[in-house]
């Protein structure tokens, strides 16, 4: 059928680009979740495209050009929604953008409306509602490869006449029919069709019957959308004990997948900034400003980049999953379990995901349709023990059970565990009372099985990629230049250096009279160089009094004096106070910390380091590291939420700051008051 309504591109004036190209209407891409309408955004516009938030909301939505035949065309892909009159975020800011009350860059000029041609009864409803909006309008049968597979066959002309609008056939997965599709967009027409009212649920079915009833055949007597196939891998998939072995073995390879695969390139990222660290201290000259060059900048950008990695891969094999249908299965079987704490089966993956790092976890909550379900899952997703607690449990663990291979692995699973049950618990808490209100039922379509885009999953990976950097990745490395400065400045004159090793040399001399020469000789050397502003060349001994003795007086060694009443109730002195301190930049910098306070050097991997820490002393001279102290700060890492860069990705998530401070005060409040009751517990029954 040929529509000979005035073609979009010859009504309006025509604008010009920089390249030469005519810029056309801008279209909306609106339909259904599970149609493929992502999909088709990525084939029309491939990697010209970027990810937007609608002005004063969390709503993202995807906006990118094309070119074709000299002309330049907009598109906006829309958040998937089941209707435009749900009381949900989504449904009600693209109601707003079609109506042009709220605006992303352009305004809509035409909507194009995407289904799903294999279930086409189920999505007509949604379609009669999209061309209601006063605007031009195409409809899309995406998949309509697999439709003719199945013997579907649609005769579009008798559809675009009850609907008013053209209609074409597309498969956004193999690119058929995309010609087609892009010269029918000029087209679109506003519908004068006569459809149902939006709100009358029933008239708006039986039309939707009789629409279908004319314009669909089927050459097979079985329920169309569904074989006997289907049905069998979804009482498989779906099963309460099968569904459930199923989704362990495939999360499983997932996260298998990402640790192997990714520990590759975040350690050619890592030695990548480590060369640039290294090029800039020899190219630029010695002070404060390499330093901050070096150790502020070029290492908060690596301890951003370093996670690039995991968080592609886990997006790139999410959007697989989805592709394939199987995700939709998957909710299902885990709604059964974590509805009882509050959460809905789509918060599965995000609390796996916290597994390996808690940032692309949170990220990946996006997936949950209801927004006090998302925040739910937003805040308890830094519960689930990540790959950045492992060198601290590694340490702390080694202490408590050291030599017990079986007792070291039950206190790992432990950890696990204990986090967790605080995130269940505390999920359970926020549904109840800050979050209240009727957990809305898990309403899922169960898409059909087909093979998954690679194309689609490599540019979603790159979107999510690009995301990360630029809005969560300015944000962290500010917090690490912040947190870098504290802790090297203010830096000790020589007369203070000279004083430490004295010190240090009078307490050594009646235990070890060649560690007191030693010191000694380091003081006179500093002392004899100072004045001409050379650099000495101390003993190892020496450079570690004064590395420890650098970190006592900096900031951040002044603000752990500060808080060590404050964290003493867990058996944390000034020395660990730092440590903890300095771990809320990221976990794994409580070993780090520790290690230089007490050889130096960073170096975690060399054993003589871990066994100075083991045996580190107070002032007092008491051991640092005690039974009792080291269970608390044990239950403190798995509780505490030590990850400032999160908070900004929380925020971004959530849409408020208030949210990432409660995360990260209600997370600290338990982290504290669990280490306290281990602490004070321990040494009640007489464990120092």
């Amino acid at each position: 059928m040929q529509f000979s309504s005035t073609n979009l591109s010859q009504s309006k004036a025509e604008e010009t680009s920089t390249d030469g190209a005519s810029t056309r209407s801008c279209y909306a891409l609106l339909g259904n979740p599970n149609t493929g309408k992502t999909t088709l955004f990525n084939r029309l516009c491939g990697i010209r495209a970027k990810t937007a938030n609608f002005p004063g909301s969390t709503v993202e939505a995807h906006v990118g050009t094309f070119q074709r035949d000299g002309n330049r065309f907009n598109l906006v892909d829309l958040p998937g929604i089941y209707g435009l009159n749900l009381d949900l975020p989504e449904s009600r800011t693209c109601k707003q953008y079609l109506a042009g009350e709220i605006h992303l860059e352009q305004s809509p000029e035409a909507v194009l409306v995407v289904a799903d041609a294999t279930n086409l009864r189920r999505n007509l409803v949604f379609i009669a509602q999209a061309i209601q909006q006063n605007l031009p309008a195409v409809v899309i049968l995406n998949m309509s490869d697999l439709a003719q597979r199945q013997g579907i066959n649609i005769d579009r002309d008798v559809l675009a006449e009850c609907l008013g609008c053209p209609v074409v056939e597309v498969s956004a997965r193999t690119g058929q029919g995309i010609d087609d599709l892009i010269h029918t967009m000029q087209y679109a027409k506003l519908s004068a069709a006569d459809l149902p009212e939006a709100t009358d649920a029933q008239q708006a079915s039986h039309w939707a019957e009789t629409v279908y009833s004319r314009c669909v055949q089927s050459e097979s007597s079985q329920v169309i959308g569904h074989s006997p196939r289907t049905d069998w891998w979804d009482r498989i998939l779906t099963h309460p004990i099968l569904g459930m072995l199923i989704f362990i073995a495939i999360m499983a390879g997932v996260f298998f997948t990402i640790f192997s695969l990714a520990s590759y390139p975040m350690t050619w990222i890592e030695l990548l900034f480590e060369h640039l660290g290294y090029w800039a201290s020899v190219l630029l000259p010695e002070g404060a400003a390499r330093d901050l060059v070096t150790d502020g900048i070029i290492g908060g950008i690596a301890g951003t980049v370093v996670f690039l990695p995991q968080i592609c891969l886990l997006f790139f094999l999410i959007s697989l999953l989805e592709d394939t249908g199987y995700l939709s299965r998957a909710a299902f079987v885990m709604d059964r379990y974590l509805r009882r704490f509050g959460l809905p089966g789509q918060a599965f993956l995000p609390l796996l995901s916290a597994h390996a790092c808690a940032i692309p976890a949170i990220m990946s909550a996006k997936l949950i349709p209801d927004h006090k379900d998302r925040v739910a899952t937003v805040l308890v997703s830094p519960f689930m023990s990540c790959a950045a607690r492992l060198p601290v449990y590694v340490l702390l663990v080694g202490i408590l059970f050291r030599g017990n291979p079986l007792a070291q692995g039950l206190a790992f699973a432990g950890c696990y565990l204990l986090g967790a049950g605080a995130a269940m618990f505390t999920a359970l808490i926020f549904r109840r009372s800050l979050l209240k209100g009727t957990s809305r039922p898990m309403i899922l379509e169960l898409p059909t099985y087909r093979l998954p885009s690679l194309r689609t999953a490599f540019l979603i990976m790159l979107d999510r990629g690009w995301v990360f950097l630029k809005k969560a990745g300015t944000i962290i490395m500010a917090i690490c230049i912040i947190l870098w400065w504290l802790s090297a400045y203010p830096v000790p004159d020589s007369a203070a250096q000279v004083d430490a090793l004295q010190s240090a040399a009078l307490k050594a001399e009646s235990t070890d009279v060649s560690l007191s020469e030693t010191l000694e000789h380091d003081a006179a050397l500093l002392t004899e160089l100072a004045e001409s502003g050379e650099e000495a060349e101390l003993s190892e001994e020496g450079q570690t009094i004064l590395s420890k003795q650098a970190m006592a007086h900096s900031f951040a060694g002044r603000i752990g004096h500060v808080f060590e009443p404050v964290l003493s109730p867990i058996g944390c002195d000034w020395q660990l106070s730092i440590g903890v301190l300095s771990s809320f930049a990221a976990r794994e910098v409580f070993v780090s910390t520790l290690a230089v306070l007490f050889s130096g050097q960073d170096d975690v991997e060399d054993q003589g380091i871990l066994t100075r820490i083991t045996e580190a002393k107070r002032d007092d001279g008491s051991r640092l590291l005690t039974t009792a102290t080291a269970a608390s700060l044990l239950v403190f890492f798995v509780l505490a939420m030590q990850c400032l860069p999160t908070l900004p990705v929380t925020r971004r998530e959530t849409g408020h700051w208030g949210w990432a401070f409660l995360q990260l005060g209600y997370m600290s409040a338990v982290a504290y008051v669990a280490g306290l009751i281990i602490y004070q517990g321990l040494h009640l029954f007489g464990v120092q």
